[in-house]
């Protein structure tokens, strides 16, 4: 069976009025942040569903036996932000990943064959910022069943450009936009990230 990138966009109506936030034009910087920011969380959330590693255990209440759920605290999680915009997406998205290394140096190396990873980055446009990060984590060894990728928007020539390179991912993000401008910037998207966080940056997105 052919494998085809999957793109999960959650119908949550939190996650739409936070998309909302960023969209408008006039939300200040502090604001576009804590939208951010709240993306990271409840789009982290929906990506460890059905893919957190847990197991079934009895614990004892005041009052009788019953069996819970654990997370599996002996599988390795690493949380990679593409700075800097993925940094905001990670100050929320730490509140539901507490047990996750944070790598703010990007992929590192030596990745452990068990570890799952949670890449965050602001937006994918062109899908060019992400191809980079896929790259050198394939060259770890780390295929789809391992990643989930957080992003707040999607453009669809990036997404098709991914799904060439790399048809076994999955993203979580808020929204996917048909088109792209000259500029490579998503339409009719948020704008720029940096800019609108007040970031300074000679890098592109």
């Amino acid at each position: 069976m052919a494998k085809t990138l999957r793109v999960v966009v959650p119908p949550h109506p939190l996650i739409a009025h936070w998309l909302t936030v960023l969209r408008h034009q006039g939300t200040p910087a502090a604001l576009f942040r804590t939208a951010m920011e709240e993306l990271g969380r409840w789009l982290s959330y929906e990506a460890l569903r059905d893919w957190l590693p847990h197991r079934r255990e009895v614990v004892q209440t005041p009052l009788a036996s019953t069996e819970g759920t654990m997370i599996e605290a002996s599988v390795p999680l690493l949380a990679i932000p593409v700075l800097p915009g993925g940094l905001h997406l990670w100050e929320g998205a730490r509140q539901v990943l507490p047990n996750a290394d944070l790598c703010l140096d990007g992929v590192p190396s030596g990745i452990e064959a068990q570890a799952g990873v949670v890449l965050l980055l602001d937006q994918i446009n062109d899908g060019e910022t992400l191809l980079s990060s896929l790259n050198r984590l394939q060259q770890e060894g780390v295929d789809g069943r391992r990643l989930r990728v957080i992003t707040t928007i999607c453009a669809s020539p990036g997404l098709k450009r991914i799904g060439e390179a790399f048809p076994d991912i999955t993203i979580h993000t808020a929204c996917i936009d048909a088109d792209l401008d000259e500029q490579n910037q998503i339409l009719p998207g948020i704008g720029d990230p940096l800019q609108r966080l007040g970031i300074r940056s000679t890098q592109a997105t």
